[in-house]
């Protein structure tokens, strides 16, 4: 899980530009080691995240693909949201697993296999993002339940070489897919067949 920032990389200013429910703008001056008196910067703050790569017993990896406003298209993406409440390894697991059932129509019994974090873009803000492995998935219609913000047109099973493919060939752009994807071929999980 991740700590709070280092105590010598204080907020020495902070002014509030926009609060949603999943976000908040600020205007911040901020001491690092190389900058000790300060210096100014918008910071966008996001809930820590959770993101899953689903795999089928036959080693298919499961996707979404998902409408995403901002950027105005349709991607391909492992299963993902913000941690609800008190940020803690189990709230973080149990995220993962609610987007599974939430968003796939997933349910995975085996204990998720963490793959560590990453920052989705730290040169503006602090999301961070957990990612994990859920090993041998199995169906669960009845755990489908998208929110009033999503809009999830297809669940696609991939097979290994598929989606390597899908990855070379840049039909798979979403960071949190992509960061999710190269711990599992940098820890040598991902099998191509």
């Amino acid at each position: 899980m991740e700590a709070n920032p280092p105590a010598h990389w204080p907020s020495l200013a902070s002014h509030s530009l926009c609060q949603t429910p999943w976000l908040t703008v600020t205007r911040e001056t901020i001491a690092s080691p190389s900058r000790p008196h300060g210096t100014e910067w918008t910071v966008v703050r996001r809930a820590v995240a959770a993101v899953v790569a689903p795999r089928t017993a036959d080693g298919n990896y499961v996707l979404i693909r998902q409408e995403r406003l901002p950027a105005r298209r349709e991607f391909w993406e492992f299963p993902a949201g913000q941690v609800e409440g008190e940020v803690c390894e189990r709230a973080i697991r149990e995220t993962a697993l609610r987007e599974l059932g939430e968003e796939a129509a997933l349910l995975c019994r085996a204990p998720l296999l963490p793959l560590g974090l990453f920052y989705s873009s730290p040169g503006f803000s602090d999301e961070c993002c957990h990612l994990f492995l859920a090993d041998g998935v199995e169906p669960a219609p009845d755990l489908r339940q998208h929110d009033a913000n999503e809009a999830i047109h297809e669940v696609r099973h991939f097979s290994p070489n598929d989606l390597l493919q899908a990855v070379g060939d840049g039909k798979i752009c979403d960071a949190n897919t992509l960061a999710c994807f190269a711990r599992l071929q940098a820890r040598g999980i991902f099998f191509p067949r």
